[in-house]
């Protein structure tokens, strides 16, 4: 089934390939990789296409933040969870 088909059926709306390109530049700056190397892995000609068109990236308080919060429905069944990345 192609990606539209797919997105559409679980009721994500529109997506398509490019969107995995960002996830992938939020993933490539949450290791810390250098923007120099995020721009060689990205295939970019031009170090500002890295940084400008690809720079809503998840923060690391970002990613605590929604660690926390999927976490929170465990806290009132009683079930421990730990929150780890």
């Amino acid at each position: 089934m192609e990606l539209a088909r797919a997105s559409s059926a679980a009721g994500v709306g529109h997506l398509s390939t490019h969107a995995f390109r960002h996830t992938y530049r939020s993933s490539l700056d949450l290791v810390k990789t250098l923007i120099a190397v995020q721009q060689k892995m990205m295939r970019h000609t031009d170090i500002r296409t890295t940084m400008n068109v690809y720079r809503n990236v998840v923060t690391d308080e970002m990613s605590t933040a929604s660690l926390k919060v999927a976490a929170l429905p465990f806290r009132t069944s009683g079930a421990r969870v730990q929150l780890t990345y």
